[in-house]
């Protein structure tokens, strides 16, 4: 018969085996949660920058993801230069708390932007960028209610700019550049209420005119440059905007540049490869202007004195029609 000192001893050995093998006995990691990533991981074919994304081990210490201190749900996935291959698995949307997903630099991510991303209605930033993405953007994103920033920027992406983009009421960053967009730029985009917002929609093969109603919409940031567009591009200037920077370059605008007057906390400027005539206002002469280009286009009469103008080169002025004047050749 096994003395009492040795009965216990064994118990305690196995109560103490029990606890170490034991991977729930103190995470904190929702087991939801922790069933779609490893789903996810699988998806991706368990590369190697999620090795740390293992069953028995706390997904809240996972590489690449963070937990919310309170709740203890899955509240970001952000995966940037890494060696990822495949398409981004439809899971991602079954991980209901997501308030951040950001893929950032992965070359050899490609495929569709999974619909299930619609269901995220937490997320409040959303950057898919620099990778391979293709196909159209799925409407479903209209209805992430939260969220402030969109940037699908530098992918394969084709098609048109979803209407239902406009319904998200705090975007304050749309980044669609570098991608293979056709159509018009929606003017239902004018709907966006967000604090100053950003539109980026630079070098893709957008075309048409930019809506007339953008006129009465202060955008924070435009960069339209390396599309196909025309008309009027005017409509982004005004004295009671407050827009920094604008760029139009590499269009067909055609618009007079002398009617225009210039918003005061203006501090880039690029036209140039367009249509634009009329002369220069004497009005730029008081801004803070940090970069300007005006070339390529059909400009006359005399650049104004003063100001930023003459610290900037010849080569932000020339080829146009008929300017003259420092840094150009004096007027005659």
């Amino acid at each position: 018969m096994a003395s009492p000192n040795l009965s216990s001893a064994f118990l305690f050995t196995l109560l103490l085996s029990s606890f170490l093998v034991s991977p729930s006995f103190s995470e904190l990691c929702n087991p939801q949660d922790k069933k779609v990533l490893l789903s996810i991981k699988q998806s991706l074919n368990n590369p190697y920058i999620l090795a740390s994304w293992k069953a028995d081990t706390d997904c809240c210490d996972w590489y690449c993801v963070a937990c919310d201190d309170t709740t203890h749900r899955i509240t970001q996935l952000t995966i940037f230069d890494g060696t990822l291959s495949g398409q981004i698995p439809a899971a991602v949307g079954d991980l209901p708390y997501l308030q951040m997903i950001d893929l950032n630099r992965l070359s050899h991510v490609t495929g569709p932007i999974p619909s299930s991303l619609g269901k995220l209605q937490d997320l409040t930033f959303l950057r898919l960028s620099y990778l391979n993405l293709t196909g159209s953007i799925p409407s479903t994103l209209g209805m992430l209610s939260k969220l402030t920033l969109l940037d699908l920027s530098h992918n394969d992406l084709t098609g048109s700019i979803p209407n239902l983009l406009s319904r998200i009421p705090k975007l304050r960053y749309l980044g669609l550049d570098g991608n293979r967009l056709t159509g018009t730029i929606p003017e239902s985009l004018k709907l966006l209420d967000g604090n100053l917002p950003y539109l980026v929609l630079s070098d893709n093969r957008l075309s048409g005119e930019v809506p007339a109603s953008f006129r009465g919409v202060n955008f924070g940031y435009v960069d339209l440059a390396g599309n196909m567009l025309r008309g009027d591009g005017s409509v982004f200037f005004g004295a009671n905007k407050t827009t920094e920077k604008i760029n139009l370059s590499g269009n067909a605008f055609e618009f007079d540049l002398s009617r225009v007057e210039f918003q005061e906390g203006l501090i880039g400027l690029d036209l140039s490869h367009n249509r634009i005539f009329g002369s220069i206002p004497e009005g730029i002469v008081k801004l803070e202007l940090e970069s300007l280009n005006l070339s390529y286009n059909a400009l006359c009469g005399k650049i104004p004195a003063g100001g930023q103008m003459q610290n900037f080169g010849y080569e932000s002025y020339f080829h146009n029609r008929c300017l003259c004047g420092a840094p150009l050749e004096s007027c005659k």
